[in-house]
């Protein structure tokens, strides 16, 4: 088997609270290979975003690692693991987090133009086409459904072609028929891609149609 895209090995993370010391992840360890999918599951509290926080380097772990393509995340100080994250990650989000003086071209060029792609507009361009949007492309958030706001979420995550997308309950804010297209098409463009997709979701079925299902519990990573 090739080398794993996302190791993740012994994370713990532990935080003050009043009564002293919690933990919030207990020594997690797995791995996944490019191109497959996982979905993180488990109740409320669990440690589920906390979890794909520290995937991200948004969060760091109080010890162990984490591996993406090869780098070890926490050996590089916050302005590399920025450019990491802007090289390799793309970010999906329930809350949709577009910016609201930003056309829908404007939002997914927006990470392009940060990496000083001088194709930004056209690849944007053909990005929101390839996710049903190339009417919407001069429409402001405000005026979008929450569908299409999260299909312009979707176009700006995978337009730089990330070899991991993180994605932190993704329909959530939509109502189930909704949620259901936009699933679709992001299993579609993952597939397309070939990136490597890790999901957080309460959604069961959701879950049943990633490659794996890791189980959280009370911090601790159930075996599969």
């Amino acid at each position: 088997m090739s080398e794993a895209l996302i190791t993740v090995h012994k994370v713990t993370k532990q935080v003050a609270d009043s009564t002293g010391s919690l933990t919030i992840l207990h020594d997690i360890s797995f791995s996944l290979q490019a191109r497959q999918s996982a979905a993180i599951v488990g109740a409320s509290g669990s440690g589920k975003s906390t979890l794909l926080s520290i995937l991200a380097g948004l969060d760091t772990p109080t010890s162990g690692t984490v591996t993406i393509a090869g780098t070890a995340l926490f050996a590089l100080d916050e302005d590399a693991r920025a450019a990491l994250r802007a090289q390799q990650l793309g970010f999906v989000f329930q809350s949709f987090q577009l910016l609201g003086n930003l056309t829908a071209l404007e939002n997914v060029m927006l990470p392009l133009e940060l990496m000083g792609r001088s194709d930004a507009r056209a690849a944007a361009t053909d990005m929101l086409g390839r996710v049903g949007l190339s009417e919407r492309l001069r429409h402001y958030p405000k005026v979008l459904s929450g569908g299409e706001q999260q299909r312009v979420a979707l176009a700006r995550a995978f337009v730089v072609r990330p070899a991991v997308l993180l994605a932190d309950e993704p329909t959530g804010s939509l109502d189930f028929a909704t949620g259901e297209k936009v699933m679709a098409l992001m299993f579609e463009l993952n597939r397309e891609i070939g990136t490597t997709l890790v999901m957080v979701t309460h959604d069961a079925g959701i879950a049943a149609r990633c490659d794996r299902q890791l189980h959280i519990e009370a911090g601790r990573l159930l075996p599969d």
